[in-house]
């Protein structure tokens, strides 16, 4: 049989049911449009793309992507459709929840960068649980400084690494570190800006800079931006979720959170 002769092939095979929730970022499989749901309109699911331009597409079998698998989107009941409101970082909203007070544990990341990039996806989750993050401007001294914040069970430590890799001079920094109240996570990124998907930024790819040039600036240079400063508020305006960075930023800053967060802290 020639598959390829009936247009309809794709939507004969099983795919998974996702509920087309708010803010669910899919894509068209025939156009190729990428957007956010943003409603619904006379039985078609409304999306957005970063550009704010809106189109309606039919709530057919097997008509999206969702990170690139296939799916059937449906439109969930209107009760959840209220109810289930999440944060950026996707985690489930609570309404009328007021901001606790800072605990004694803190999460310390490389630079202003890397802070306003957590404070943008994880900013809700972080002010609910009472947890202070602060830049370090880089980790030459981190062994020092840990030494100097004296961890321990009510005031435990995460810390977010850039360009955490094996052979690095960061992963020989960070093995002088040595407390069960400090836990240290990384990406392989070679700065915060490149753990944001080209996608959300508009461009193809990240550039490859060439070794011995600064990181930034050879990014500035190849993509015509004049300033690093201009570029990076080009980065952030262009986050508003978790989907729009990569996968190993997320886990890493979810780990340090619940370590940060474990019971015996409060104790």
């Amino acid at each position: 049989m020639d598959v390829l002769a009936n247009n309809d092939w794709r939507r004969r095979r099983a795919v998974p049911v996702v509920e087309a929730e708010l803010e669910l970022v899919v894509e068209d499989a025939d156009s190729g449009f990428c957007g956010a749901v943003v409603g619904f309109e006379f039985g078609a699911v409304v999306l957005e793309d970063r550009f704010g331009n809106r189109r309606n597409f039919p709530l057919e079998p097997a008509a999206f992507l969702l990170e690139g698998q296939t799916v059937t989107l449906v439109r969930p009941a209107p009760a959840r459709v209220e109810q289930r409101k999440r944060t950026a970082s996707g985690s489930i909203a609570v309404a009328g929840h007021s901001a606790r007070v800072a605990r004694r544990s803190r999460i310390w990341v490389e630079g202003v960068h890397d802070a306003a990039l957590v404070e943008r996806i994880w900013g809700d989750d972080l002010r609910i649980e009472g947890v202070v993050v602060e830049p370090l401007e880089g980790i030459d001294e981190l062994a020092a400084a840990v030494r100097e914040f004296s961890p321990g069970p009510v005031a435990r430590l995460g810390v977010l690494v850039d360009h955490l890799v094996p052979g690095s001079k960061e992963s020989r920094i960070v093995a002088a570190v040595q407390s069960p109240y400090v836990l240290v996570t990384g990406h392989p990124y070679v700065d915060v800006w490149q753990a944001v998907k080209p996608s959300a930024v508009g461009i193809r790819e990240w550039p490859v800079v060439p070794p011995g040039r600064p990181w930034k600036e050879g990014v500035c240079a190849a993509l015509g931006v004049a300033e690093p400063a201009d570029m990076w508020r080009r980065i952030l305006a262009s986050v508003s979720s978790f989907r729009d960075v990569e996968t190993p930023l997320i886990n890493s800053m979810e780990r340090l959170i619940d370590f940060v967060t474990e019971p015996d802290e409060d104790v």
